[in-house]
């Protein structure tokens, strides 16, 4: 029980945990370069590539998330977040054989770069800056939301302020990737993964021992509650677990937010070739499937505990995983939430810290081609690393003294906004051959379309009959995008793309 799990015990798990991290970050930033930060030399053994990704697509948000999203009674109830996962498929199969290609042909360290070759200097500076800003925003919302478990179990008993929680937190993560980059990231984010999954695999078994029952048993009452339903056909578009629309959503979803995502692109890209950047996209999109799959058996399975011993959820439904951990399953459940919830958390913002220095680097300082030696070089990107880590400080702490979860999540719902101009950007650029007017009006048009979608997404329901996007919305926001563009471009072929 939560006496057992005391601040020092959760405290000394988190201090091996790092330790270890730093350990495997010896090994891999030996003989390090600018190269090796970027791109790992392009060494990366593909199977470790796809194993690290389930972990970095993953976060602490989803950790909780999606177990308690279950019995919730809304969008994503029992199994239904599966029909997204089914569309991950599909957006899976077209970064594969269309968006990997693409970068494999043209060489590129940074994915924005094609923007450049194909679109011009302000569509390429737009893409990069709207990936700077959701990356930042919304890793600084995992951070957050970590630092405040971390704060009210550990850090509290100890005295220590959240300021320095959250800075020791970000200075371990720097300290652990500003050498090897990327080369590093590919195989924390392995260790990650399986703490991960490790995690949720270990907490369904204690259960089924608190509930004196086999996994078949288990099995069993999962399948014959309430919570099994995993497709939903007949409330139309009005219902936001419509199989059609959350099959579309997600396939949107992981072309968008993968494969247009410096941050996700970036490991693939480290891949020895293109064959091994695909195998490594197909297999992980199949190890995902199970792996989700399990994060709603244990939601399903919580909830089922929590009926037998007659607990009332919390309001919040992604606080019901914790509660029950930490409250009601032994020590050692507790220690195994604790576990999963930091590599969760830190998967997502180790690599996000190193993509975003990488994307700064390469698109906004142009450092490949500056005439500088190595050692100078390096010395840049020391400094940006360093300045990515004091703004994601900062973003989270501006969280912190926001102090209103519902300012918060629209920030980070915001942030997701930023991603539409880049599925019109890529779109444009991919599916037409006009030439694009590249000018200020670029910058305006991506600009106004995540608030016109926005607005759209916030009155659809009072306009539109009923209608809510949900997702979907990202489809409209890529779609008003792709039309200004349209509008301001002229016949023709478009520019050569070069290497």
């Amino acid at each position: 029980m939560i006496q057992q799990l005391t601040p020092g015990l959760i405290l000394s798990i988190i201090s091996g945990y790092f330790l270890l991290l730093i350990v495997i970050s010896w090994f891999t930033s030996k003989d390090s370069s600018n190269e090796s930060f970027f791109l790992a030399g392009r060494k990366s053994p593909w199977f470790v590539v796809a194993f690290g990704m389930i972990g970095a697509s993953l976060s602490g948000v989803t950790f909780i998330s999606i177990p308690g999203a279950v019995g919730a009674g809304a969008e994503n109830q029992a199994f239904a977040y599966m029909q997204i996962v089914f569309g991950y498929l599909l957006g899976y199969v077209v970064i594969a054989l269309v968006l990997l290609p693409l970068y494999y042909r043209l060489n590129l360290t940074s994915i924005y770069s094609y923007l450049e070759q194909r679109l011009g200097f302000f569509s390429y500076k737009t893409g990069a800056a709207y990936f700077l800003l959701s990356r930042a925003i919304g890793s600084s919302f995992r951070l957050f939301l970590v630092a405040i478990v971390l704060q009210r179990f550990v850090m509290d008993y100890y005295g220590v302020p959240f300021w320095l929680t959250v800075f020791l937190t970000i200075v371990l993560i720097w300290v652990y990737t500003f050498r090897g980059g990327i080369k590093t990231v590919v195989y924390t984010d392995t260790l990650q993964t399986l703490c991960m999954v490790a995690s949720v695999i270990l907490t369904i078994v204690v259960i089924a021992r608190s509930l004196e029952t086999d996994l078949g048993g288990l099995a069993a009452m999962v399948r014959n509650s309430e919570y099994a339903q995993m497709f939903f056909f007949k409330g139309g578009w009005n219902d936001p677990n419509n199989f059609f629309k959350q099959f579309l959503s997600g396939a949107l979803i992981t072309i968008v937010m993968t494969g247009l995502d410096q941050d996700m692109m970036q490991k693939n890209l480290t891949c020895r070739s293109l064959r091994d950047a695909q195998k490594n996209m197909f297999t992980f999109s199949f190890i995902l499937i199970f792996v989700n799959f399990l994060f709603l058996t244990l939601g399903a399975l919580l909830y089922i505990y929590a009926s037998s011993l007659g607990l009332d959820t919390p309001e919040r439904s992604d606080q019901l995983y914790p509660m029950i951990a930490f409250n009601h399953l032994p020590a050692f459940a507790g220690i195994v939430f604790v576990l999963g919830l930091i590599a969760a958390a830190y998967s997502s913002a180790d690599s996000t810290l190193t993509a975003l220095t990488t994307s700064f680097c390469i698109d906004f300082l142009d450092l490949y081609n500056k005439d500088q030696t190595e050692a100078q070089k390096k010395r840049t990107r020391t400094i940006v690393h360093i300045s990515m880590s004091l703004l994601l400080f900062f973003i989270v702490l501006f969280f912190a003294a926001l102090n209103n979860d519902a300012v918060i999540n629209q920030l980070f719902k915001a942030a997701g906004y930023t991603y539409g101009p880049l599925l019109g950007l890529f779109a444009f650029g991919i599916l037409t051959r006009r030439r694009l007017q590249d000018s200020w009006i670029v910058v305006a048009i991506c600009v106004a379309a995540p608030v016109l979608s926005f607005v759209l997404d916030t009155y659809s329901a009072q306009w539109l009959y009923g209608l809510k996007f949900g997702f979907l919305i990202l489809a409209v926001n890529g779609l008003l995008t792709f039309l200004g563009l349209l509008a301001i471009s002229k016949p023709g072929e478009a520019a050569e793309e070069t290497t």
